[in-house]
């Protein structure tokens, strides 16, 4: 019997035998196998890791909730541009739109809902859009990410809206805001708003409204919560009433009742909040973590604010200024200094 090296394994010493025993030769074993190769630079990257999107909720929970379970209870499943389209101009109150993947158009909602049946457009948190318009009532976004969009990168225009879970990442044009909003019982919440800018001569805001003519209306009960603005060139939130010192003001109605609470806000303006003009303003348990001058501006009648329990990045000089004329009803800190 051969006598087997020390070293190498007596079962395939006999494995081999008994190949060639019964073939006549020992086929070589298959090379063995290789690791895939790591993608090229010529190669494009997943759109996550294109477009900057979060991929899961940040630590302290404000932001975009990640991941988002696949939308279910869809009336129409949208994955291209013209089915989008499509499925938004025939929406009825009640519907439920389901838009998936890189859509490559910007989405435009101008049919309502109703109280009883709004309109629900949804994404799965990957959605990818050109941008947002609605000129509509009673309709719910979630999960739709606007990717580098013309700015505003999304625009409400209408009464009960919400707009949660979605993003405005790099708009670009007009005036570089990420976020517009016009109308009543509006609520923005747990969205995530990055990199706006001011190149040509833009004012890039993270959320703005103002109240100019019929068109852009002053408005009321507005809840804005749990977002994120981050690397926003100027005010995180800028508010102008129908009276604002821009002076083209329509002079109609009032803004009010306005609560921005839990958010996350690293600008590069003066200040964070810019308030003119808007009664009734609840501002607390928000983290102001930019290098700037002042928090919170408040001016020209932005009577019956409270202010209170927001942490303040330490080289901030001081968190509230206000005029004279805003401080009827105020409720806050003592004011450092002016607007």
């Amino acid at each position: 019997m051969r006598q087997v090296r020390t070293g190498v394994p007596a079962l395939l010493v006999v494995l081999l035998l008994s190949l060639v025993a019964g073939c006549g030769h020992a086929e070589p074993p298959p090379p063995p196998p290789t690791s895939q190769a790591a993608p090229s630079e010529s190669e494009e990257p997943s759109p996550d890791e294109d477009s900057d999107l979060p991929d899961k909720t940040a630590a302290d929970g404000r932001g975009v909730i990640r991941p988002l379970a696949a939308p279910t209870g869809c009336t129409t499943t949208a994955q291209d541009a013209d089915a989008a389209k499509q499925a938004l101009a025939a929406a009825k109150p009640g519907a439920t739109i389901c838009v998936l993947g890189d859509l490559d158009t910007r989405l435009t909602i101008t049919t309502s809902g109703t109280a009883q049946a709004p309109i629900h457009v949804v994404g799965d948190g990957k959605t990818i859009v050109k941008g947002i318009d609605v000129t509509a009532s009673f309709v719910q976004i979630s999960g739709v990410n606007a990717l580098e969009p013309h700015a505003p990168g999304i625009s409400l225009h209408g009464n009960d809206l919400t707009l949660e879970n979605s993003t405005s990442i790099s708009p670009h044009g007009d005036d570089g805001d990420g976020i517009r909003f016009w109308g009543s019982n509006i609520v923005i919440r747990h969205n995530t708003i990055k990199h706006t800018s001011n190149k040509h001569k833009a004012h890039a805001d993270c959320m703005q409204t103002f109240a100019t003519d019929s068109d852009s209306p002053a408005s009321q009960h507005i809840l804005i919560d749990s977002n994120r603005c981050e690397d926003i060139s100027n005010t995180c939130l800028i508010m102008e009433g129908p009276n604002s010192l821009a002076g083209d003001g329509s002079g109609v109605g009032a803004t009010n009742d306005v609560t921005w609470t839990n958010n996350y806000c690293q600008n590069h303006a003066d200040e964070a909040l810019q308030i003119d003009d808007v009664q009734g303003l609840k501002v607390h348990d928000n983290d102001i973590a930019g290098k700037i001058n002042h928090a919170f501006a408040l001016q020209n009648k932005t009577t019956g604010a409270q202010i209170g329990n927001n942490k303040l990045n330490s080289e901030i000089s001081y968190e509230v200024g206000i005029d004279d004329t805003s401080k009827p009803g105020y409720q806050g800190p003592p004011p450092g200094g002016k607007p």
